[in-house]
């Protein structure tokens, strides 16, 4: 049937190979090599590959991995939701801020609730969007809260119009949206950058919602604990102080959170048997003594929502399709390709010069010199330079500029600061690489000098 039948709608490459000699119609089944091809033909997905796309997306999704929390009285997303429906419920304003570190799923938690409440209340919510790093400029989120407002109510936006008409033009909407019950939502992201200068448009917003008409909610969002310290005093007696704090996931939220995104639905289209071994080995995996030590090390490192999204898709990234199953070793493998190593990223930036004063210090520190300092070393430097004839030789001031620029970076530092009075050129200095992480970082530099290698591996 697939021989004579079908034969027409496969590409041209297939078709030799189908009717090949290795193919006879005597045994009926297709090569090994072409059974997955032959289903997606067929109409037949491979279910490994329908698996990633749907761990993918979850993972792509903003606001997957917070659904996990939307139960919990004790959230972020309750208390947030709570204190936004009362304030379209109750026609009253309401100003409150966001704070945590970054990757910790501030705005992801506030969208989440902004879909919600626009479900609930489709007509009585109007949400205006501005950033710090966009509109800080008083003039610039006026005009940008104006054509948001002519967009939402179809009404025509003047490029044209002053910061007085604009700012007119808001505080009749202001009134007009709290007689006909709508709240005016203001999400304001980056809010410590729109608490430098006058903030002119934080005591506007905030001013106007002191009247009886209005109906509106400031809600700012930033990494900076001390933001609503950043306030004037005019502008700070108009806020309602209250604050919500995100932070990182616990080792437990981390185990929920690994289950909540890689365990598959049994409802998910796939094949019951597959779905039911998959989720069995991971399942096996999460309660492993050395998955838990990955976990611990990534907790370590960096437990940010963001993080813990990059280390799954790495670890998607690795699994095997020809078993169909994720194995320790993939999330061993995405644990390293995600860490960063400060001290390899320096040496990616450093100069060819800047490494040889790093490779000097190794062979100081290697014949147990007591101290070493600029001179010290630039000796080293001319004595490589003699015994292999190095082309990259050059003046002792530029070598001091070099010098400076590892002590900038921190490759390099001083070893007290009771000689701080003293030259830079004989004040002792400590490196602060080791050899494994110098080596690795000559290996990864792209135009690094062979004798480099020859002295690493000399001195290793």
């Amino acid at each position: 049937m697939y021989r004579f039948i079908f034969l027409s709608f496969f590409p041209r490459h297939f078709r030799l190979l189908l009717t090949s000699p290795s193919w006879s119609a005597e045994k009926g089944k297709p090569p090994v090599f072409l059974k997955n091809q032959l289903k997606i033909y067929m109409g037949q997905k491979n279910p490994v590959e329908e698996a990633l796309v749907l761990l993918r997306a979850r993972l792509c999704s903003p606001n997957f991995m917070f659904t996990l929390f939307l139960d919990s009285p004790d959230s972020n997303y309750s208390k947030l939701k709570y204190i936004l429906s009362s304030s379209v419920t109750e026609a009253c304003n309401n100003s409150l801020l966001l704070l945590g570190p970054r990757g910790c799923g501030k705005i992801a938690v506030l969208d989440l609730v902004l879909q919600d409440l626009l479900k609930e209340y489709p007509d009585m919510i109007s949400v205006i969007n501005l950033n710090g790093l966009l509109h800080s400029d008083d003039n610039c989120a006026v005009k940008e809260i104006a054509r948001q407002l002519c967009l939402q109510h179809e009404l025509v936006f003047s490029k044209m119009a002053s910061y007085d008409d604009n700012s007119q033009f808001i505080i009749a909407m202001l009134q007009e949206c709290g007689l006909a019950h709508k709240t005016l939502i203001f999400v304001l992201d980056e809010f410590d950058l729109f608490a430098q200068g006058k903030q002119r448009l934080l005591y506007s917003l905030l001013d106007a919602m002191q009247s009886v008409t209005s109906q509106a909610v400031v809600i700012g969002v930033s990494c900076r604990l001390d933001a609503d310290q950043l306030l004037e005093k005019r502008v700070r007696s108009r806020f309602s102080h209250r604050k919500l704090l995100f932070l990182p996931p616990s080792k437990d939220d981390l185990q929920r959170i690994f289950e909540h995104i890689l365990l598959l639905p049994e409802d998910s289209g796939l094949p019951y048997e597959y779905v039911a071994d998959f989720n069995s080995k991971l399942n096996n995996m999460l309660i492993d003594k050395k998955f838990k030590e990955i976990v611990e090390k990534l907790f370590n490192s960096d437990s940010t929502f963001n993080h813990i999204v990059r280390f799954l898709f790495s670890a998607l990234c690795h699994m095997d399709l020809k078993s169909g199953f994720l194995s320790l070793e993939n999330f061993r493998t995405a644990l390293s390709s995600i860490e960063t190593q400060a001290k390899l990223e320096s040496l990616k930036d450093c100069s060819i010069l800047e490494l040889y004063i790093l490779v000097c210090m190794k062979r100081l520190e290697v014949k147990e010199k007591e101290t070493c300092n600029f001179n010290s070393i630039m000796k080293e430097y001319k004595n490589i330079h003699e015994s292999f004839q190095t082309p990259d030789y050059y003046a002792r001031n530029v070598c001091l500029r070099a010098f400076e620029h590892l002590l900038q970076r921190e490759l390099i530092s001083f070893l007290d600061n009771r000689s701080s009075g003293q030259s830079i050129e004989f004040r002792p200095v400590k490196l602060l690489i080791s050899w494994q992480e110098l080596h690795q970082g000559l290996k990864q530099y792209r135009s690094c000098p062979a004798v480099l290698f020859k002295l690493m591996d000399r001195e290793g």
